[in-house]
Formats: C-alpha cells, structure tokens, sequence
C-alpha cells in the first residue's frame, strides 16, 4: 500500500502501497525497494563485524508449491511460491516462529536479515520465516498476469497461502504448540498479519500490524486530508505558509490547463510529450502531487533531504519567486534527483503498461496490484475535498476508469468489492484478540487504519511525528523519542505474548 520521497533513496523495511498514481509514484517505488535491500545488506554486514558475533547461518530459500485456488481443489492447477527461513537466532527446538508477510512486491531473503522483527527474533530466539505473496516477485506463473489468471489474485487466496505455509513449516521443523507463532507485516501485508490472526488464531498466536489500511474505502479523501495536515504541522517541517504555497501552486496549474496553456506547462514541468489528451493532463496533475505525498508518506525515513522540511523549504523561499515558480523548482529538483530528462505523462502508455501480461520478477507488481484495488480495496487517493492543496483534476472518476479500461471492470462492482471485503474482515473493527496496530500519526494511511484500543488484547499505538512502517526499519540513534517508545511497547507486547504461550498454549 505507497509513495515513496523524491529527492533520495531511502529504507523501507516494509512493503508499498497504493492505488494508482502518476509514472513519478511508479518509478519511485521501484528504487525505494531497491534502497532497502541496500540498507538491509549493511544492516546484515555490521552484525557480522560486531566483535563476538553469531554463528552465521544463511537464510534459506525454497519454493512451496500451493494450489492456484484454495477453494476449488477440482481447479488443479498450481504455482511456486517462494519462501525464506533464517534460524540463525532461533532457540531450538521450542523457540517461537515470527512469520514476516510478503506484499504487492518482489520479496528477497532480507525480509529474514533485517528490520526491526529481526531485531526482536535476535532478542527472543525466533525462527524467521518470510512468504512472498501469490502473483508477486517470482511467486507466479509465465501466465499468471492474464486477465483470466488474475482471478486467483486475493487476500483472502493469500491468508490460505499463509495457511498452507504454516503447515509446511511445522512440518519440516517437527513443531508443535509449543512454537508460538507472530506474524509481521507492513502497510497490505500488515493488514494481512490482522486478518490471519482474525481468520487462523488456531494457526498464529499474535499479530503486528504497522500501518495497517483494514478499512477498504473507495474514495480515499483522508488521504489527502493528512497530507495537507502535515504540509502545516510543525513537528514535522511544515507550515500554514507552507500548506498555502502548494495549495496556490497547484491551483496556478489547474488556471493553466483550463486556459489551455498547455505549451507553457510542457516546458516548465518538463513534459516528455504534448499533453495531447485530457488524461494527459491528470498524468500531469498526479506527478506533481506524487512529490508531496511521497515526502509525507515517507518522512524523515533515512532520507537525504525527501522530507516535509526540505519541500517546505523551497515552496516557502519567495526568492525563487512565485508559488507556481517553487513548484517549479520542486519538480526540477525531483528530476535531478532521478537522473530524468522529463517528466512521462502519457495517459494512454501508462494504460499500454498496466495491460500488459509481461512478468517483471522484481520490485513492485503494478499491473497486479492495481487489480486488487479494483477486486478488493478501492484505496483511491482524490483531490476532490475542499481541504486537499493539490489539482481538482485527481478525481475517482479518473481512477475508476482505469478499472474499466484495463480489467472492464465497472464502477458498480468495485464499490461492490470494497463492501464485500469490509464485512469479511470487519473494517476498523475486526474484533479480534492479540493485535497490536502500529501507525504513524503523519503517515496518510492511518486513517484507515485501528487508532484505538478496541479491547484488552486489540490494541493501537499512534507514534507522534512519524511516517508509514517507521517502526519496522532498524533501530537507530537518530530515531525520535516516540518512535523509540512505541518500539519499546511493541517489545513488551510480544514478550508479553509470549510468556502467555508458554503457560497457556492453546490460549484463543
């Protein structure tokens, strides 16, 4: 469920989410996950300089073959879903297993290296596990992105794979109950450690959910809404002035393109091409918006500079002369910080992407993922609200036809799908035990999320000052108090959880 900062690479152990947005959001995300694996490979390489470090053991990676589809086993058909396994710090043989949820990308094997779940396996002697999602990464089949495949593609497909994955580790180990399991995940997969320990609690004990989007929502207003909250918010960099600037500077652009200057935005925002069609125009609109959601979304992240501050900034420096002008800036800088010559805002070649069968192995699945919020979740971002400072042109018409347009799949049926999926899961009220929601209070996500303790054991933390799967990345000592606390709490949750296994294992 993302959209990663524009001016540098940053860490993000956790994966991305979503609906669709300009090329710049699609480009981005894909080095954002390139980053991580970057930072997760130092992380690795420093605990092997430590003076007595641990025995090393490498992850291992196999592929489990599971059923196309769960709920029809005359289907026959199947795939080959990849895994990792690191037991480099596990407790043999009655130590826990911390189940790390694959997502709407590619997994590799420092989804069992790193992060701040490696760091709570290293402190409780887990066995690390990780599963890379149905029809992402390697985990599809050479035809597994046609239209009459896609089918197969759900959450609920993915808590069965989960399920299947449980079985095929107790199995290899010789586990029993008393092998407590926790699973991890971040943004989709987070929602994903929510619902398999709603859906499974036989099969998994606990859950972290670090933000968490469990309420499908078709318009996503509140997207935008937090996002013009922090572009205000001092904590964090910004301002009312601030806030004010990028309001202007989009609606200067929404007074061009009704005025039909369209030349004169060609060459300021660097546009490959003509802005030929209407879309193109919205591509226009949404690539520019996608730098200040990103520098929202991903705060303060490791960043050299992708932050709300340093936007703020340059939208604030009347020295480089009007609002619309700092946009102008902004956007230089982003294609700076990209190595780009221009900015591709093709409406129809971003459709020609979207509809193609043709498997990328790595980094983020667009095609399929688009599909799941059609099919599933909705999650679209709009600028429709009165409170939103970017271009009255991001509207849910516009991301609706998207839905009609690649997968024909009409307006009705997507709405029918997001009510669907929030009576299956129960929305931001599952209504389970042993789930701890993690979000951060500037990340737009939390808005659908679980803010609030909804029982004795359905628990919430909200970090103040803090961005989308903050939690997960590794601890370090630039990280703001709030963060470290909630960190702490998690801590204590899952030691919590787990002295609870050990004296009650067939605890509900």
């Amino acid at each position: 469920m993302g959209r990663p900062v524009p001016w540098a690479l940053g860490l993000l152990l956790s994966l991305l989410i979503g609906a669709e947005a300009g090329r710049n959001f699609r480009l981005l995300r894909q080095q954002v996950l390139r980053a991580r694996e970057v930072q997760a490979m130092k992380e690795t390489l420093s605990r092997r300089r430590l003076p007595h470090p641990a025995p090393w053991r490498a992850p291992s990676e196999g592929a489990l073959r599971q059923p196309l589809d769960h709920f029809d086993r005359q289907e026959g058909r199947g795939f080959n879903q990849r895994f990792w396994i690191n037991e480099e710090f596990w407790h043999r043989p009655a130590g826990p297993v911390f189940l790390y949820i694959g997502g709407e990308s590619s997994l590799s094997q420092f989804a069992v290296l790193a992060g701040h779940h490696m760091e709570l396996a290293q402190k409780y002697g887990a066995l690390a596990v990780a599963l890379e999602h149905r029809f992402y990464g390697a985990s599809i089949n050479p035809d597994g992105l046609r239209d009459a495949n896609l089918r197969f593609l759900s959450s609920q497909q993915a808590l069965a794979d989960l399920a299947s994955f449980h079985l095929f580790v107790t199995q290899k180990y010789n586990l029993t109950r008393n092998n407590t399991w926790i699973c991890f995940g971040g943004s989709y997969p987070s929602s994903l450690a929510a619902w398999f320990r709603l859906k499974f609690p036989h099969l998994v004990f606990a859950a972290i959910a670090s933000s968490a989007p469990v309420q499908a929502q078709l318009d996503f207003t509140g997207y935008n809404q937090v996002v013009a909250a922090s572009l205000s918010d001092p904590v964090v960099g910004g301002s009312a002035q601030c806030r004010e600037a990028v309001a202007k500077a989009f609606s200067a652009v929404d007074q061009r393109l009704h005025a039909g200057r369209l030349a004169e935005l060609e060459k300021d925002f660097r546009s490959c091409g003509p802005l030929t069609e209407p879309d193109d125009r919205g591509e226009l609109a949404s690539n520019l918006a996608d730098i200040f959601m990103g520098a929202v979304q991903y705060n303060d992240e490791g960043f050299q500079g992708g932050t709300v501050a340093k936007l703020c900034s340059i939208m604030n420096d009347t020295g480089l002369g009007s609002a619309y002008q700092r946009l102008i800036a902004v956007n230089n800088g982003f294609l700076e910080s990209m190595a780009l010559p221009c900015v591709e805002n093709s409406r129809q070649r971003a459709l020609a992407e979207l509809r193609s069968a043709n498997l990328t192995l790595s980094g983020v699945g667009e095609r399929q993922w688009y599909f799941q919020t059609c099919t599933e979740f909705g999650y679209y971002q709009t600028c429709e609200d009165a409170t939103c400072p970017f271009s009255r042109l991001l509207t849910l018409s516009a991301q609706l036809d998207l839905c009609s347009q690649v997968f024909g799949i009409g307006p009705e049926r997507v709405q029918e799908a997001v009510t669907f999926t929030n009576e299956y899961y129960g929305a931001d009220h599952p209504k389970a035990s042993r789930i701890l929601f993690v979000n951060g209070d500037i990340d737009p996500w939390h808005a659908l999320s679980v803010l609030k303790n909804q029982s004795r054991s359905e628990l919430a933390i909200l970090i103040n000052g803090t961005s989308h799967c903050a939690n997960m990345n590794p601890s370090r000592p630039s990280d703001p108090l709030p963060l470290v606390s909630a960190r702490q709490r998690i801590d204590y949750h899952i030691g919590n959880w787990l002295s609870l296994a050990r004296k009650a294992p067939s605890a509900p």
